[in-house]
């Protein structure tokens, strides 16, 4: 049945760096832009080929039934798009907090498309992978690529940022208050900013942008409005996507001191920001 040993790769978190809405448009959708940059919290993917060709899964997220799993999703779209006989055990060890602006799911997706292209050996490029992997979340083609990126659309038009355009790779505080966003509701809020002018990418990296989302989210979530308020009180706060996760730039003393600080309903994570993905890292180790 099994036709290899159990592979582990890494799936990133990432934060939204800044997030400004252009315009709602005629199908719905947003037009954005925003800057994705990984940060080293990680999911861990473990994949067993199958000769038989059935997809399952293991451990995964709590309370996500197995069909609506993304990693599941994910296998069963690459192996009917490829035409794959192969198969996959897939578990999932959750370090990603979920419902947090952290694209824990969509990083988890695009880990097991990377995997098990290479696994399968279908020799899919990268930026059909990646096609394949928008069907499946706006948030799943970044990972794919796995470059730092000012992004476009819905989030699929990506361009990669070297240096000097990079941003820096700074160690952040991000604070989870114990709450679940949802996207979509923030999204469809009527009090929510559409009109931003377009940024250059140079425009980002002198202004540091800034999160449309955040004002509906303030007032439809209020622990989250305590989170920014509460982290604001140590330097400059903000809002990763659409939330719950709030962040700030600071160095791991000054981030320890604030976690000893931290308030009973706040989970709180070190992290070093990240311009190439670790999925790149172990794809290179083979």
């Amino acid at each position: 049945m099994t036709v290899s040993e159990a592979r582990v790769w890494p799936a990133p978190a990432k934060l939204n760096l800044f997030l400004h809405v252009l315009g709602r448009r005629a199908d719905g959708y947003h037009e954005l832009q925003t800057c994705f940059q990984f940060v080293d919290l990680c999911d861990d993917i473990s994949i067993t080929v199958r000769s038989d060709g059935r997809i399952s899964r293991g451990a995964g997220a709590a309370g996500i039934a197995a069909e609506d799993d993304l990693c599941v999703r994910a296998a069963q779209a690459l192996k009917s798009a490829a035409g794959c006989a192969l198969g996959a055990d897939i578990s999932v060890i959750k370090r990603i907090p979920m419902g947090a602006g952290l694209g824990g799911g969509s990083s988890d997706a695009a880990t097991c498309l990377v995997a098990l292209n290479r696994l399968w050996e279908l020799g899919w490029p990268t930026a059909k992978l990646a096609e394949l992997g928008l069907k499946l979340g706006a948030d799943v083609p970044v990972f794919v690529h796995g470059r730092v990126a000012f992004a476009e659309g819905v989030g699929e038009r990506l361009t990669p940022l070297y240096p000097p355009l990079a941003p820096p790779e700074c160690n952040y505080l991000i604070i989870k208050p114990n709450t679940f966003i949802s996207t979509k509701d923030v999204f469809q809020d009527p009090e929510l900013t559409r009109n931003s002018p377009p940024i250059t990418i140079h425009g980002f990296l002198a202004s540091g942008g800034r999160n449309d989302c955040l004002a509906v989210v303030r007032r439809r979530y209020p622990e989250v409005a305590r989170a920014i308020d509460w982290l604001s009180l140590f330097g400059a706060a903000r809002l990763t996507g659409t939330g719950a996760c709030v962040f700030m730039a600071c160095e791991p003393t000054q981030g320890r001191e604030i976690v000893g600080k931290l308030p009973p309903t706040f989970e709180a994570f070190l992290v070093r920001g990240l311009n190439d993905s670790p999925l790149l890292e172990r794809l290179a180790a083979g």
